[in-house]
């Protein structure tokens, strides 16, 4: 067990476009378990709590049923921590959404990253729900009366490295695709009319296959040849380079968190986090 955000990394940071300045948070991702059994995900949980300030939970990731990011999330919070549930909106109907916020809200849990969700392994879209459309639906539907009395919701948006639409702007913080790049990073907040939050994501190449996969399934996202290099040679190197980055990001003082995705490396992510992000 831990208490809520007790032994995270935060330093302190300024907030551009008028921020208030404020800790920097480090939002690790989770992997959710593909079996009945929250074994694992505590795990997880338990080993990087030294260093996270919350966790988020995907859902149904890469196409695959996972256990539910609602129940999860709430795992975290009965832990002591604090969770970002992440709901897509390829696998819902407006009555599922509803179903899934009250469910949050008896659980108490109240962040939520809204997806678009990555394209099924098997079957299709229900194509009723759009991220803009549970959106708007999450603060119309927790405005009633059944809500009354509970925390009130945050909701999240993801966004490429590209001008914020409009209808994003509403949300109430932003996850920025996952870069390699800092002067990348920094060029698009800078750029950015936002005034909430931003995480920069930031992820662990684990091996240079996947480093490659990456690289050709996702337009947007360029992996360095240094970087596939890197974790060719060692694959500890996915480690070291994510952790720096992600202390880069931090010391810039121009997000308010970083979005880490350690994968299966959790463990030497952690150690290496707890050694080399902490200040005295």
């Amino acid at each position: 067990m831990f208490g809520k955000c007790e032994g995270s990394v935060k330093v302190s940071a300024g907030y551009p476009s008028g921020m208030a300045p404020g800790p920097v948070e480090l939002v690790c991702e989770v992997e959710p378990p593909t079996r009945p059994g929250l074994m694992h995900v505590r795990h997880q949980i338990g080993v990087l709590s030294k260093v996270a300030s919350s966790f988020l939970i995907p859902d149904n990731h890469l196409g695959r049923a996972t256990v539910s990011s609602v129940a999860v999330a709430h795992e975290v919070e009965r832990m002591g921590g604090r969770s970002i549930a992440c709901v897509n909106a390829r696998d819902r109907n407006l009555l599922g959404f509803r179903r899934d916020l009250l469910t949050a809200a008896a659980y108490g849990v109240d962040q939520f990253l809204l997806v678009y969700g990555d394209e099924p392994a098997s079957g299709g879209r229900t194509g009723e729900l759009t991220v803009r459309s549970m959106l708007d639906e999450l603060r119309t539907f927790s405005a009633t009366p059944a809500f009354e009395g509970g925390r009130p919701f945050r909701a999240g948006v993801t966004s490429r490295l590209r001008p914020l639409p409009p209808w994003k702007a509403e949300a109430d913080f932003v996850f920025a695709q996952v870069s390699f790049s800092l002067d990348e990073l920094l060029r698009w907040r800078d750029a950015l009319d936002f005034d909430g939050p931003v995480y920069a994501g930031v992820i662990v190449l684990a091996s240079a296959p996947m480093a490659r996969k990456l690289d050709s399934a996702i337009a947007e996202i360029a992996v360095p040849q240094e970087w596939v290099e890197a974790v060719e040679r060692d694959p500890s190197a996915g480690v070291e380079l994510a952790c720096g980055l992600a202390r880069d990001v931090m010391d810039s003082g121009a997000f308010a968190g970083v979005h880490l995705i350690p994968g299966a490396r959790y463990r030497e992510v952690a150690a290496r986090l707890e050694a080399g992000l902490r200040r005295p």
